[in-house]
């Protein structure tokens, strides 16, 4: 099965470190920002789940639930928990899922078989409060992920989504944002008030 953008994101329900839970209930009205890892216990994952968990008040602020992923028992992932609190100084406290069958991740296309044939890559997807999957990230086995990057991804989505435009080249929050080529001058100037500078008929810059 290959995900794509726009496609609604599986449903499963599946054991967690927080209980049994069904993803989209569990999900609700909150955007999910759900990642997967190679495996517990080791190193690179344990710096992923404790930067997570130190961006906790991030994601709160953003309305995202983190949910992680490891192809490991709960029983697991509770004592390395306790290995990612300790050597990150954090407290995780979001929920892991544990697909020791692999069934999610297969679901997901998370196992790549050139990086692995039992354990699944480091995949991110964003999905919306629609339960609508908005982006996507696969990462080899051996490099952390961007957790800037991330956040970014999700703020430049959740403006687009209020504001209807669409954010430039390494936009950072604040920074200008580009009018849609969709949106005519005559529509724009009721959504944008405060004008826009027009580089090229397709390029306007505006803020908001």
């Amino acid at each position: 099965m290959s995900l794509k953008l726009g496609d609604t994101a599986p449903n499963f329900t599946i054991p967690t470190t927080a209980g049994d839970i069904d993803f989209h209930q569990w999900a609700g009205d909150s955007w999910v920002f759900f990642f997967s890892h190679p495996a517990d216990f080791t190193p690179v994952c344990t710096t992923e789940m404790g930067r997570t968990a130190q961006l906790a008040p991030e994601f709160d602020g953003r309305n995202v639930k983190p949910l992680g992923l490891s192809t490991d028992s709960v029983e697991e992932h509770l004592k390395w928990i306790k290995d990612v609190d300790e050597t990150q100084n954090t407290t995780l406290e979001f929920p892991i899922v544990a697909d020791k069958d692999r069934t999610i991740a297969q679901l997901y296309g998370m196992m790549h078989p050139g990086e692995s044939e039992t354990a699944a890559v480091r995949s991110v997807f964003i999905i919306d409060p629609n339960k609508k999957i908005r982006l996507t990230m696969t990462y080899p086995m051996s490099v952390g992920r961007n957790f800037a990057e991330i956040l970014r991804v999700i703020d430049a989505l959740q403006l687009g989504d209020k504001h209807r435009v669409a954010t430039p080249a390494d936009w950072t929050p604040g920074g200008k944002v580009i009018i849609p080529p969709s949106i005519p001058n005559s529509e724009a100037e009721s959504l944008f008030p405060n004008g826009w500078d027009e580089v090229k008929p397709y390029l306007r810059y505006t803020t908001v």
